[in-house]
């Protein structure tokens, strides 16, 4: 059968952190996101479409000139690399598409948690720590960014200083006391 009625694999089986699937949103829920989240992916897209695609384009049309793409790893390894960056600009331009920008700094809800909010928290021995609620395609644990639809961040929304909350997480129930809510540019 000629190739070109046959659907290629766009993976190889390995994982890899650009291929994995976009974490998902709540049906009929807005994609929000701080500006620094924003112009972050607006970037990336650039740095796709400007840079790295036509960079890679350029070693496959070389490599494809060289004859037997069959066996030529440039050509192989070239088109599969043009298939995942392609993927990642779709996944980015939807991304982008549905984002709605929500600035922090201009909050005004006080000692309340919303979107964009740092908040401190006691969990039940007294141990504080420090979250940040952005959009799900900023979310970072090692940097204290969790995303608005995360257990923690659910069960924060819409508390306010000096509250206790109750939220599920991967360890079972637990009680986090609100100790501070603050809302102020989150740098990129």
């Amino acid at each position: 059968m000629n190739k070109a009625f046959t659907r290629e694999n766009d993976g190889d089986g390995e994982d890899d952190p650009e291929d994995a699937p976009s974490p998902p949103l709540p049906q009929g829920t807005h994609n929000y996101i701080t500006p620094g989240g924003h112009a972050r992916l607006k970037a990336e897209l650039d740095h796709l479409l400007r840079s790295e695609r036509p960079s890679v384009v350029e070693v496959v049309h070389w490599a494809a000139s060289n004859g037997d793409r069959s066996e030529n790893g440039d050509y192989i390894y070239g088109k599969k690399r043009l298939r995942e960056i392609d993927r990642r600009i779709r996944f980015l331009m939807r991304r982008l598409d549905i984002a709605q920008v929500v600035d922090p700094a201009r909050q005004d809800a006080g000692d309340q948690v919303f979107f964009g909010a740092t908040v401190t928290i006691a969990d039940e021995e007294g141990g504080e720590q420090t979250y940040r609620i952005v959009g799900v395609d900023e979310t970072d644990l090692a940097r204290g960014r969790i995303s608005w639809v995360s257990p923690l961040a659910r069960a924060l929304i819409k508390s306010r200083e000096g509250d206790t909350v109750r939220f599920q997480s991967p360890l079972g129930w637990r009680e986090v006391e609100v100790v501070t809510v603050e809302y102020c540019a989150i740098e990129p």
